[in-house]
């Protein structure tokens, strides 16, 4: 290296007081600061491009020596943007202090690789004035495309790839598109999208890669995620977060969605104490939010780490000019001396603006074309660079060349099935290198307000993001001269958001097409067998609800030892019978329909093509358990006892129920035996109806009819009473500020979203119809994802009216109550027929009674207003989805229950509708295909409880992901689908759309049945599916 000539120094830089030149590149004519006097060290630096370089610096030069040096390498005029990170000796993620010595910060720089990347992202990008600029700025956007950091939706993700790929390879060639995208990944689910790209880049003919960067940028400015940084924290209530800054101030996220943003106009100070971020705001005369908000983050290096990227973003966007130091102090020092060094935004603006700058070409790795000297600041189309565009575009298809940073290399693949397979290969060589494992999980921690978003919830999954190019392991630079250097990279190995589960993408199953054709037609294709099998796929999936009991929750109970031995013993004493008798069923009905489908005996036929016989037997069996069944709501009430008198035995019901075996609430698997007699009654129903008087199988079929309709006669009234009592004890985990909520004689009616009008305007709660009262609450942002109540209202006396003329509000009524009166609006007008008549229906049976009830629900309201009065109160609060919410009785909670999904889908359900999806289970294999996908997946797939529950098989033993079925509509693909399959059926949300294929016109129709049960909501009036009327 040609050492720099020296500057004269003053007499405060020999004194050793920090320069106040700024964070920039050399000015024409200049030559890198002169290095400290002392020993020479080597520092490696991987640039956005993926190239390594070595750079030899003095042991005592501060990190602004090191970072102009690569920015004069780079020839980099606006290098304020940009910054060196490293992970430090704690493993955690820093941004390299120009102020401080290197050797201060890095202890082994031989075992560290500073990253230059981008570290201050404009809000507009036509603010950067240089093509380099812009060029690496899109390095960084695809960086943070492939490692899942810049999230946005499958259009802009298409749209992103589509300019990448245009700035890579020129104008479009379908054949040397395909290549290049199999060849290199750019975004995690690149291969759903082919055909989107495909359809983009072949509308971008003629754009330069600097337009490419600039309509890049253009995309990706807009986008949520863009340039955020997510520092994991809590707020006051535990809720998970993460923490990020951006040009306009603070920002707060859960999983990948910003929930509140504090403006740097109203930000008074930032402060750290311990492991605790403080924000302190400035007095709002028209808010009544706290002054100071508080945020736990991983420790106190965590916080510092924030706190100093926060005084820089400010600095940087909001200052016209450096800040001056501080004075040191003459005895005694607090607080941190840490302080913003370099050029302000408005000074990089107006430096480049002012000066007038030789634009040197730069070398564009990826696509080898060389920037044109004579270009300026903003995208313009040049025929030198398309005529170098089409020569190597002519070079890359002749011998079909992927781009890589180690050159071009030769790839020659024949079978479309290879060229996939190269193309994961390739790709899966380097995982998300800009983030950290604990930025990691930050962004994979799942928020209900995503999951929502998504309609999904998973479970577990091993596969790793997959990024676009490998490293260049074999090239490093020195100072601008090439070296060899052999770098060992590896994926991060870290799991994927839950949203992108196996069971949701292409990656990880076998596909079956043409195998699952020849299996159809070698089967039975009588009705009967179809019902036989539904027997047996419903079977396998009770068994399982059982040893959840049997199994599961006997092993949590006994590890604990917190449940009394008495209801130990009434618990499994009854359900052990009942799962040792079903076990020997199960065998049964295999053994029946593996002898039907000629599996075993296939020269027999007739005598084993029935299943009558089987279910004549077992339910004369069953009928002597009838005791044990009588037991289990018995068992339900003294557990449900138990738990409000020992803490400990409510900790471990509840702990237990966040295990991924427990897929429901817990005491819905209390009623599964009582639910499965009804599901024998259905099946004899459709066999009955489907044999003819002379079938062999008739007379058995409706003698075991007559057998469980008498069971389920003798238990129908237990299990009305304890349907409606385990959905109290369901909602009562959802409610905070209610005691008291599974009270005597209280039936719940419905529950579902409504919009409350008020001062405010119309603002979302959540309804709770009951037999007594009906209440609203909000939905708090807390750990616990419960709701609390705002108000409510007793039906004694109340009257109902439409008021959509009164208000101007579409689908608006009043609740006119004693005391208070409400006007509330629905989402459609389905939704507010369906409430007007229970509403109506309860107001009715209420006036019915003998006056007002007096197991009003007893609120945890601490003043002693009445609900009415505190509702006024609670409604005044200034943002209820805030992180500030506080709510009581903080405990972990699923977020994915049915009030959480009216919530975000802005539905109802009634109690008849659970009732009908407890009832109408089903299960079995489904072959499943996305909307952008090509084959089909097999499933093992299970409705209840208004969701599909999907498995690999059925022997698994909890679900692997999850879709709610509410508020999603049920149809056939039409022919503009391309869908040429049989037995086809369509789920869609919104942009959500999921094909499913059955293997029989029966199952399809079966699947069609039961899902339409939980995506047509139906009111306690018009409803006829249930056995008997409600009665309240």
């Amino acid at each position: 290296m040609v050492e720099p000539e020296e500057r004269p120094s003053v007499a405060g830089q020999r004194l050793g007081a920090p320069e106040s030149l700024g964070i920039s590149t050399l000015e024409p004519g200049q030559r890198p600061p002169t290095m400290p006097p002392g020993r020479q060290i080597s520092i490696r630096v991987q640039m956005l491009d993926d190239t390594q370089e070595v750079f030899e610096v003095s042991q005592r030069a501060p990190g602004k020596a090191l970072f102009d040096l690569v920015c004069s390498h780079l020839n980099l005029v606006e290098g304020d943007y940009f910054g060196l990170e490293f992970q430090d000796q704690r493993k955690m993620i820093v941004w390299l202090d120009l102020l401080k010595p290197i050797l201060k910060q890095i202890r082994r720089p031989k075992n560290i690789i500073l990253r230059f990347v981008v570290k201050f992202f404009p809000p507009d990008h036509t603010q950067l004035l240089e093509e380099l600029t812009r060029y690496l700025f899109a390095l960084q956007i695809k960086h943070d495309l492939a490692c899942g950091r810049l999230t946005c939706n499958e259009s802009s993700a298409a749209l992103l790839v589509a300019h990448i790929v245009q700035s890579e390879i020129g104008d479009f060639d379908e054949v040397q598109c395909k290549q290049h995208l199999l060849n290199n990944k750019y975004i995690p689910e690149q291969d759903t999208l082919m055909d989107k790209i495909i359809g983009y880049h072949r509308k971008h003919v003629g754009q330069t890669p600097a337009e490419s960067d600039y309509q890049l940028l253009e995309i990706a400015r807009r986008l949520e995620m863009y340039g955020v940084r997510l520092h994991p924290a809590k707020d006051r209530e535990g809720t998970r977060l993460s923490l990020a800054v951006a040009h306009s101030g603070v920002l707060v996220f859960q999983g990948h969605t910003k929930i509140n943003a504090f403006n740097w106009s109203k930000v008074r100070k930032l402060s750290f104490k311990r492991k605790r971020f403080l924000i302190k705001l400035r007095p709002d005369l028209n808010s009544n939010c706290q002054d100071t908000l508080e945020f736990m983050m991983g420790s106190r290096d965590c916080c510092k780490v924030f706190w100093k990227i926060c005084v820089e973003y400010h600095a940087f966007f909001r200052l016209f000019e450096e800040p001056k130091p501080k004075p040191k102090p003459v005895l005694f020092t607090r607080g941190s001396s840490f302080r913003f060094s370099g050029r302000t935004q408005r000074q990089v603006i107006d430096y480049v603006k002012d000066t007038e700058f030789k634009k040197v070409p730069f070398e564009r790795k990826h696509s080898k074309i060389q920037s044109n000297s004579n270009l300026s600041p903003f995208p313009s189309r040049q025929s030198a660079e398309g005529q170098g565009e089409m020569l190597q575009r002519n070079a890359s298809a002749s011998g079909h060349q992927a781009d890589s940073p180690l050159g071009r290399t030769q790839v020659t693949v024949e079978n479309p099935a290879l060229q996939r397979y190269t193309g994961s290969l390739n790709s899966q060589t380097n995982g998300c290198r800009n983030g950290t494992s604990d930025e990691a999980d930050a962004r994979l921690k799942p928020s209900p307000s995503k999951q929502q978003a998504e309609h999904l919830s998973t479970g577990p999954v091993s596969r790793s993001p997959q990024h676009s190019e490998s490293p260049s392991a074999g090239q490093m630079m020195v100072n601008g001269q090439k070296q060899s250097l052999s770098v060992g990279q590896s994926p991060d190995g870290r799991q994927p958001s839950p949203l992108t589960s196996p069971l949701l993408y292409d990656a990880g199953f076998i596909r079956a097409d043409d195998e699952d054709e020849v299996r159809r037609k070698r089967f039975p294709t009588d009705k009967a067998y179809f019902i036989a099998k539904e027997l047996l796929t419903t079977e396998r999936t009770y068994l399982k609800d059982l040893e959840v009991i049997t199994v599961s929750f006997q092993k949590a109970v006994l590890k604990d030892e917190a449940m009394p031995d008495s209801l130990r013993n009434l618990i499994f004493a009854n359900f052990e019978p009942v799962y040792k008798f079903h076990e020997t069923f199960l065998k049964d009905v295999e053994q029946r329909l593996a002898q039907w489908e000629g599996r075993s005996n296939a020269h027999i036929k007739g005598d084993y093509q029935r299943v009558g016989d089987v279910m004549l037997k077992n339910i004369q069996g069953l009928k002597l358990l009838s005791s044990h069944l009588q037991k289990h709501s018995e068992s339900l009430l003294e557990l449900e006892q138990s738990c409000r008198s020992s803490r400990r035995l409510e900790v471990l019901c509840r702990d237990f129920e966040l295990q991924k075996v427990c897929y429901l609430p817990l005491n819905i698997f209390f009623l599964r035996p009582l639910h499965r007699l009804l599901h024998y009654k259905q099946i004899l129903e459709r066999l009955c109806k489907h044999y003819p008087p002379t079938h062999d199988d008739f007379r058995d079929s409706r003698a075991a009819l007559a057998d469980v309709s008498e069971l389920v006669l003798q238990l129908h009234t237990t299990l009305m009473k304890m349907e409606n009592f385990q959905k109290l004890l369901e909602l009562k985990k959802d409610l905070v500020g209610i005691d008291s909520l599974a009270a005597p004689g209280r039936e719940f009616i419905r529950l579902g979203c409504l919009s409350k009008l008020s001062g405010k305007g119309l603002q979302q709660r959540m309804f709770f119809l009951f037999s007594d009262v009906v209440m609203y609450t909000s939905r708090g942002l807390t750990a616990s994802n419960q709701f609390k109540v705002h108000g409510q209202l007793p039906l004694y006396g109340m009257t109902i009216r439409e008021s959509e003329d009164e208000w101007g509000v579409p689908y608006s009524f009043t609740l006119f109550g004693q005391r208070q009166s409400v006007v509330v609006a629905a989402s459609s007008a389905s939704e507010m027929e369906k409430w007007i008549e229970d509403i109506r229906m309860a107001i009715e049976l209420a006036d019915k009674s003998n006056g007002p009830t007096t197991e009003i629900l007893s609120s945890s309201f601490s003043d002693s207003k009445s609900p009415e009065d505190c509702s006024a109160d609670q409604e005044s609060e200034d943002d209820l989805s805030s992180s500030r919410s506080s709510l009581e009785r903080q405990t972990p909670h699923r977020g994915n229950t049915t009030v959480h999904v009216c919530w975000h889908r802005s539905t109802s359900v009634s109690m008849v509708d659970f009732s009908v999806a407890l009832e109408n289970q089903l299960s079995g294999n489904l072959l499943r295909k996305f909307k952008n996908s090509n084959g089909w997946q097999k499933l093992w797939v299970v409705f209840t409880n208004f969701s599909l529950f999907f498995y690999k098989t059925h022997q698994d033993e909890y679900p692997l992901a999850s879709l709610p079925l509410l508020g999603y509509s049920i149809t056939i693909p039409s022919e503009s689908e391309n869908i040429h399959k049989d037995y086809v059926f369509k789920l869609h949300f919104k942009s959500h759309v999921y094909y499913f294929r059955s293997e029989s016109e029966y199952t399809f129709e079966r699947w069609m049945e039961v899902i339409r049960s939980a995506t047509c909501s139906s009111s306690v009036l018009r409803s006829s599916s249930r056995k008997d009327p409600l009665v309240y």
